[in-house]
This record gives C-alpha cells, structure tokens and sequence, in this order.
C-alpha cells in the first residue's frame, strides 16, 4: 500500500481531473454555437474523467474521487475510517483548484459572466428544469446509492477483474444523463464544491444539499450492499 501523502496526491489529482473535466465540458463546450455537446456530452465527460483515472491512479488511491464514495466505502467495510479526513480533504481541494483553473480559462472569453452558475449544482429557480427541493434531494441520494451499488459491486474481489473502472465511468454517464435536468448533477460535494465557490450568491446557499444528500446515498448503499451480496472474503 502507498503511503497516505502519496494517496492523498492522488486524490488530489484525479479529483481536480473529475471536475476540470466534467465541469470544463459543461462550462465551455455544451452550448459551444452549432457544435455544443450538451447534456450528453456532459454526461460522458464525466464518465470519462472516472475512467481514464481509475486505470491511472486506482492502484494508488482506489480513485474515490469523492467524498461520498470515500464514506460509502467505509460503511460498506471497504475503508479505514481513520483515513476519510485526509481523503475528503484532498477531493475538496482538487475540486476547488479546477474549479480555479476553469475560472481562468472561461474568464478569458469576452463577456463571460458567473450568473450563469458555473456548472454549479441547484434545486427550484436553480434547477435546470426547475426542479423542487424535494425532487432534487431524492434525486441526489438514490443516484448516488446507486452509484455507490455500482462501485462496491464492481470493485468485489469476486466480480470480473480489470473492468471495475468501465461499470464505474459508464455508471456515472448514465447518472448523468437521467439526473443534469433535475439537479445538474452533483452525487459529488467536492464536485459541488469547488465550483459552488466560484460561482458564490445562490450556490453556496445550495451547496449544503449537495452535501447531506450525496453522503446519505452512499451510507445507505455501504449498508445494502454487505447485506444482498454478503462480505467479501
């Protein structure tokens, strides 16, 4: 096993990756005139920051990624709880650096302007479809039990080697394409985070959702997943 700075590291890195990618996708191709790649493009970018990092650090950090996958993995037995401190801190970070290097390059265009959101995540006015508070928080946490499923299934030391990372980039493109309307997509805070900061006003006073409901979903799949496919040897 790597030493815990050398995780940290990576979990620094591959989570600045998740949001440079993801959020990057959103803020400055979606809508790029005519050829915007939109909410499937989205989708797909995010799945693919996932994957491309699991092969690149997974053997070093388990590429979480993600504050929620860090405390599902704990739950599910999976994860030091000693070490989730060090592991949402790092995220945390990475996601706000990206989010620093998104800024710099998307504030190079003429006429750029944060009102947009910034890829931030948001429920009611703030919603992409104007989706309750209610909707947004049941989404958010089935989502993300969901997700969490996917990964401590994939990840089982029974289940088909090498693969885990396609089932985990491909889980989060589908997440994506069901959820962008709703909420915008979170099942991360670090995610929300780091562009929550940037873009201030509207989207800090939501960032707690984007918390609590993330964290709630993948408790509950640390807890649902021992019980269908019992422990792993």
């Amino acid at each position: 096993m790597y030493p815990l700075k050398n995780r940290m590291a990576a979990e620094f890195i591959g989570t600045f990756w998740l949001v440079l990618g993801g959020c990057g996708s959103a803020v400055l191709a979606a809508a790029f005139p005519q050829l915007g790649i939109g909410f499937a493009g989205v989708a797909l970018a995010f799945g693919l920051t996932v994957l491309t990092m699991a092969y690149a650090i997974g053997h070093v950090s388990g590429c979480h990624l993600n504050p929620a996958v860090s405390l599902g993995l704990v739950v599910g037995g999976r994860f030091p709880a000693k070490e989730l401190l060090p592991y949402v801190i790092a995220q945390v970070l990475g996601g706000i650096a990206a989010a620093a290097v998104l800024y710099a390059i998307a504030s190079g265009k003429a006429g750029f302007d944060l009102a947009g959101g910034f890829a931030s995540n948001g429920y009611g006015a703030h919603s992409p479809d104007g989706y309750s508070l209610m909707a947004a928080l049941v989404c958010e946490v089935v989502m993300t039990a969901m997700f969490l499923f996917v990964i401590l299934g994939a990840t089982d030391k029974r289940a088909p080697a090498g693969f885990a990372p396609i089932a985990i980039g491909l889980a989060l493109t589908l997440i994506h394409l069901i959820s962008i309307p709703v909420t915008n997509t979170s099942v991360n805070p670090a995610r929300s985070t780091g562009v929550a900061l940037f873009a201030q006003g509207w989207a800090i006073d939501q960032l707690w959702l984007f918390w609590v409901a993330p964290l709630i979903g993948a408790a509950i799949a640390g807890v649902i997943y021992p019980l269908v496919a019992g422990k792993s040897e």
